[in-house]
């Protein structure tokens, strides 16, 4: 054995101790300093349109008190990760195409299917435009860290955060940092990548990649409906005012087509981002009667973000990256290593055969039953922690009756079980009081060409998500400096 620490390890420490210094602020706060802080937060909050509508009422988004924090060359790390499954991602459409093994394992509705037939073509191939968020479990502060980074699921279209991630962020640094320097003046944090700006410059690349001259942006989202994050108005409001820039919101009945061109009200649509998955279209047009045009030319001449291989954004996607049938056919060694290191192991809940999480051919329905233990069932393309069922925490009868429906209904996936991490925040209790609790953790990451964006979620329970009731915490670039020695490494 060494007692020098390998780079990772120091790294992880290294977090250790910055993560320790942060959460040591908090036990030398007053009391009443801590309930000021909490109600100038939520109130700063409100302020800042951190909302989340349930049934039609706003809710203010609880962001916790203490920020985390990661390091450089943690965040540099998970960007390149991240950026790897991305790219993998978006060959999907492609490989849909030409594999009838992968139309199984990501199966697409007939009406989804003749759309990707009638709008993928080689400008889409060439310039393939994708603003993703990568669901993960990491812990920042083991020795270990890179082998606590798991992706639990892609999130390719419409995805939540671009407008929280950075909007908490700025409140911690406007609110709550101050307060922190006071307790310990040299600690240095700087807010990550801003995802409202590296999104609009993706935009701003792709017009250019595709040669459209305007530069109208249009938000669309389920504007009327009532319920998730109030999002766009706020990202719209953005644009315009930091950077000028022609940003409308609309709704999916609010656009019409004329002499070719894809209009809201008096503005001409030049590009799109979309809250709806072409699913969501396809039922609209069908029950409410939408006039889908408008999208057709808007997925037809590229100018869609994310392109219609956002629709391929299934938890079962993973098989295609942890079953060696497809990553020894499709994916070079480098893009191997990440995912078995880094992807959970995933399968279509289906009957037939596979190979379990070492590689070993397994009937699947068998393996399942008898490892309930290490995993967890999900509706394949449900969002939301919708009906997550983890074996660990349900009986026998349970896990067989989710078998059972996935088998005769609504097609769901069985992934290996991740351990999520714990951290501890200050909590206010009704009364006034205060405690440090442990709360679970996701980290979605936002790659692109020009670094990771990232937001955190926390939640008392497994399942987190906001639309579950959890809260969002500010994970923060940091240094800490002090010397490690120790006895890790081989």
């Amino acid at each position: 054995m060494s007692n020098v620490l390998t780079p990772a390890e120091e790294h992880g420490l290294r977090g250790f101790g910055l993560d320790s210094l942060l959460r040591q602020v908090y036990y030398r706060l007053p009391a009443d300093t801590l309930v000021e802080l909490s109600v100038r937060v939520s109130a700063d909050a409100r302020k800042r349109q951190l909302i989340y509508y349930r049934d039609g009422q706003p809710e203010v988004i609880n962001v916790m008190l203490r920020p985390t924090g990661a390091m450089p060359d943690q965040v540099a790390y998970c960007h390149t990760v991240s950026l790897a499954l991305i790219h993998a991602l978006k060959r999907l459409p492609d490989l849909y195409m030409q594999d009838f093994a992968v139309r199984e394992v990501v199966p697409l509705m007939p009406d989804e299917e003749k759309w990707l037939w009638d709008t993928w073509g080689p400008s889409q191939r060439e310039n393939n435009p994708i603003l993703g968020r990568l669901d993960a479990t990491v812990d920042f502060t083991s020795p270990m860290w890179k082998d606590s980074l798991h992706f639990l699921e892609p999130n390719l279209s419409g995805v939540g955060g671009i407008h929280i991630g950075p909007t908490c962020e700025e409140l911690v640094a406007d609110v709550i940092l101050p307060i922190m320097r006071e307790v310990i003046p040299d600690l240095h944090l700087d807010c990550g990548l801003d995802m409202r700006e590296t999104f609009i410059q993706e935009v701003n690349d792709h017009l250019e990649a595709i040669g459209r001259s305007g530069r109208t942006l249009c938000l669309i989202d389920p504007k009327y409906a009532g319920d998730g994050p109030a999002e766009f108005q706020a990202l719209a409001e953005h644009y315009r005012e930091m950077h000028g820039i022609k940003a409308v919101y609309a709704d999916a009945n609010e656009l019409y087509a004329k002499d070719g061109e894809v209009w809201y009200e008096d503005s001409r649509i030049d590009i799109a981002y979309r809250g709806y998955e072409i699913r969501d279209l396809l039922a609209m047009e069908k029950e409410d009667g939408l006039d889908i045009e408008p999208f057709k030319i808007l997925f037809r001449e590229n100018r869609v973000i994310s392109s219609i291989a956002g629709d391929f954004d299934h938890k079962s996607s993973w098989q295609i990256l942890t079953d060696p049938q497809f990553t020894l056919k499709y994916f070079t060694a480098d893009e191997r290593h990440f995912f078995r290191r880094h992807v959970l192991w995933t399968r279509l809940l289906r009957e037939g055969r596979t190979t379990d999480p070492e590689g070993q051919p397994i009937d699947l329905l068998e393996w399942v039953r008898r490892h309930q233990d290490m995993l967890v069932i999900k509706p394949n393309r449900s969002y939301g922690g919708d009906r997550v069922i983890l074996g660990p925490s349900v009986g026998v009868g349970e896990w067989e009756n989710m078998i059972e429906e996935a088998l005769r209904g609504e097609p769901c996936v069985v992934q290996r079980l991740a351990r999520i991490t714990l951290g501890e925040f200050p909590v206010i209790k009704p009364d006034g009081t205060i405690s440090i609790e442990p709360f679970y953790m996701v980290a979605g990451l936002f790659p692109t060409n020009y670094g990771l964006a990232m937001i955190g979620r926390a939640s008392q329970k497994q399942v987190v998500n906001v639309a579950q009731g959890g809260g969002a915490y500010v994970i923060l670039i940091g240094q800490y400096n002090k010397p490690f020695h120790g006895t890790g490494g081989q």
